[in-house]
């Protein structure tokens, strides 16, 4: 297929270069500061379990105009929320109306802004469960496990696009399955603010107890607002806080039947918050506080959370400095 990879981040430029691999024409619309060093030398992805696919420029259309939407077969918006909205303008302006849309950001509001947005287009939500970071120009390392997760619909999209180095399945119950990603990804603001990896963070008892709060917290809420949870891992998403408030070791050999993560892996927001950039706290914690609003349901440390990130603070505090 060819497919447009609309907002080549780091997630989109990793994805979108093994899904060349895998023998697709795919074009990254970006920015000259992420394409220009792929033009130089190519476009190299890495991970965990020691992939390296490096793709050369000239096996990938790399544009910063939005006009290369109209040959797309299949558009993958990879933006930041904040920037959801735009890039549907430019999709409505240049899109072929055919052509399905597939939302793989973070939060539960994108794929909801784009329907409304492009009413009349085939927009599907989907589920990113692994980390990405740049590591070097032009290189980008996944750092955690999981496997894509896209709605269901007509045709068979998942199918098409999965490939031993990036599965791609469909599901029927894709909103419980963000809402899902959405909870672990409340830790994205902790780690932040931690200035830690993962693991580190995760080898600490007293960060994980924040973490299993933060995850209670947030159940309640959505149990309350009636949104189903579905998990990202092996066990049920309820489980999840019982088994981060475990003693290490035990918690140790659970965690690694779930999850494999890198040992240098830290969140997207740790790098946001770190380069100065803009977060995606609104959509993440910011949910759970307005769905807490509504239900009448109190979310004292996603509140917390939540300001602290935007007071952009030093990223080394600890967890009773944090915890409301």
């Amino acid at each position: 297929m060819k497919l447009v990879i609309a907002g080549a981040g780091s997630i989109g430029c990793f994805c979108g270069g093994l899904l060349a691999d895998a023998g697709h024409d795919v074009t990254l619309l970006g920015r000259a500061r992420v394409l220009d060093p792929i033009r130089a030398q190519g476009l190299t992805m890495t991970d965990f379990s020691g992939l390296r696919c490096t793709i050369p420029a000239s096996n990938l259309t790399l544009t910063e105009d939005p006009a290369s939407l109209a040959s797309a077969d299949l558009i993958i918006v990879t933006v930041k929320s904040g920037a959801t909205m735009g890039m549907a303008d430019l999709i409505a302006t240049h899109a072929p109306q055919p052509a399905p849309i597939l939302s793989w950001q973070n939060g539960i509001e994108n794929a909801r802004a784009l329907r409304v947005a492009l009413p009349d287009r085939d927009v599907r939500a989907g589920m990113v469960p692994f980390n990405v970071v740049p590591t070097d120009p032009a290189t980008y390392h996944r750092a955690t496990s999981g496997d894509i997760v896209i709605q269901g619909g007509s045709g068979t999209l998942a199918e098409h696009l999965s490939s031993p180095n990036l599965p791609v399945v469909s599901s029927d119950q894709i909103e419980a399955v963000q809402w899902g990603k959405l909870v672990i990804n409340l830790n994205n603001a902790l780690n932040a603010l931690s200035g830690q990896t993962l693991v580190d963070q995760l080898m600490d008892r007293n960060w994980r107890t924040l973490m299993a709060d933060q995850m209670a917290e947030a159940l309640t809420v959505l149990k309350a607002a009636g949104h189903p949870v579905g998990s990202t891992m092996p066990l049920p998403a309820w489980m999840t806080p019982h088994i981060l408030r475990l003693p290490t070791p035990l918690f140790t050999r659970i965690a690694a039947r779930m999850l494999t993560i890198d040992p240098s892996a830290r969140t997207s927001m740790a790098y946001d918050l770190m380069a100065g950039r803009p977060t995606e706290i609104d959509s993440l914690q910011g949910e759970i506080i307005s769905l807490g609003k509504q239900t009448g349901i109190p979310t004292p440390i996603c509140t917390r959370v939540s300001e602290l990130i935007k007071q952009s603070p030093d990223t080394s505090l600890s967890p009773a400095q944090i915890k409301p």
